[in-house]
């Protein structure tokens, strides 16, 4: 039994859920987003409770019982409430700051880093350290902020680098000193 695929969905008031042609859209106050699913899986709306039935009992189609339910889950918290992750800048006089609807990184290289907003994501600077990643869509949000993470990673020795907020980097011993050889 798919524990995940089997939980009903309760649709809060204010959003309206639509299955027509394999595709689920989802409006709300925030936005609208739209996801493909496989026609082995039924979504059924009974009220305001979505349940998603499947076809039969093989592996993958358990497995896309349980992607499309938490797919579906996403999508309707992404129109209420929305998804943020939060990313610090760690190094000696490394800063960012928002121009426009871009951010401009200064992280350590030769030159500034800038990069810009992309449809359905906002990008916020509330500090000098600190960058917030916002959008709807949480696999957009996610890619982003990784996009955003890969200009400098952290490095374990003195943990500089762009890291998420609740990330814990490991860290390394650096070169013991005055050894004999």
């Amino acid at each position: 039994m798919s524990r995940i695929g089997n939980a009903h969905i309760t649709v809060p008031a204010g959003v309206s859920v639509d299955f027509k042609d394999n595709v689920i859209t989802v409006k709300g106050a925030k936005g609208t987003l739209t996801q493909a699913y496989d026609p082995i899986i039924t979504p059924t709306m009974e009220g305001n409770v979505i349940i998603f039935k499947r076809a039969n009992d093989l592996g993958p189609t358990k497995a896309k019982h349980g992607l499309y339910r938490a797919l579906t889950a996403n999508m309707i918290k992404g129109v209420t409430e929305g998804y943020t992750k939060n990313l610090q800048v760690n190094g000696v006089g490394w800063k960012v700051a928002k121009q426009g609807n871009k951010i401009v990184l200064n992280v350590g290289f030769s030159h500034p880093v800038e990069i810009a907003e992309i449809e359905g994501i906002k990008l916020d600077c509330p500090s000098q350290t600190e960058i917030t990643v916002s959008g709807i869509d949480k696999e957009k949000v996610g890619q982003f902020a990784a996009m955003v993470r890969g200009v400098r990673e952290p490095e374990p020795y003195h943990g500089y680098g762009i890291k998420y907020a609740d990330e814990v980097i490991e860290r390394k011993v650096g070169k013991a000193a005055g050894g004999k050889g």
